[in-house]
C-alpha cells in the first residue's frame, strides 16, 4: 500500500493542533493552579495544627502519619458539655468530608456549622479562622480534598457518658491543684 500525501488534510490537521494547543495551555496551567492552591492548603493546615486534634496519636505526641487528618483518638473536654473528638478530614465517603462541597468545607472552617447547620464543637477555632482569605479558606478544602480517604467513624460523648478514649481537660485552677501530685 502506497502512501499518498493529501495537503488539505496536513491544513486541516495542523489547524486543529493551533486550535486545541491554547486549551491545552490553559488546561496545564489550571493545573499548576490547583497543584499550587493544594500546596499552599497543605502549608495551612500544617501550621495552623489541624493534625493535633484530626490524626490518631496526634493529642498525645505521636501522631499516625499513615492515617494523617483521618480523625483523632483523644477527645478534649468541655465541662458539663462533653467529650469532643477531632474528626476525620479526610475525603472518605462514609465516615469523612467525602459528602461534603468544598463550600461546605469551608463554612465549616470560617463559622463553626456542619452542612446541616448543626454547630461543631466550641473547640474548634472557628472564631480564628472567620478570618482567612477566600483564597486561603478555598486552598485547605482542595487540599483536605487531595487526601486519601480514611475510614474512621469518629464519635463524641456528651457529659453523662462513660468514656473509652484518652481526654484532654481544662479544669478551672481548683479542681487542677487539687489532683494528686502524680496525675499532675
Amino acid at each position: 500500500m502506497a502512501w499518498s500525501f493529501d495537503h488539505r488534510a496536513a491544513t486541516f490537521v495542523a489547524a486543529l493542533c493551533l486550535l486545541a494547543a491554547p486549551s491545552v495551555a490553559a488546561e496545564t496551567q489550571s493545573a499548576r493552579a490547583d497543584d499550587a492552591q493544594v500546596a499552599r492548603g497543605k502549608y495551612l493546615v500544617s501550621i495552623a495544627g489541624c493534625s493535633d486534634c484530626h490524626t490518631p496519636g496526634g493529642m498525645l505526641g505521636a501522631p499516625d502519619m499513615k492515617r494523617y487528618l483521618g480523625g483523632s483518638d483523644a477527645g478534649f473536654s468541655i465541662p458539663g458539655e462533653g467529650v469532643f473528638v477531632g474528626n476525620n478530614l479526610t475525603p472518605d465517603a462514609d465516615t469523612g468530608l467525602g459528602k461534603w462541597t468544598v463550600d461546605d468545607v469551608v463554612t465549616a472552617i470560617r463559622k463553626g456549622k456542619r452542612p446541616d447547620g448543626s454547630e461543631l464543637s466550641g473547640v474548634m477555632p472557628s472564631a480564628s479562622f472567620a478570618h482567612l482569605t477566600d483564597d486561603d479558606a478555598y486552598a485547605i478544602a482542595a487540599f483536605l480534598r487531595s487526601l486519601p480517604p480514611v475510614s474512621n467513624r469518629i464519635v463524641s460523648y456528651k457529659s453523662s457518658e462513660k468514656v473509652p478514649i484518652a481526654v484532654s481537660a481544662v479544669l478551672p485552677p481548683d479542681a487542677y491543684n487539687a489532683l494528686p501530685a502524680a496525675l499532675k
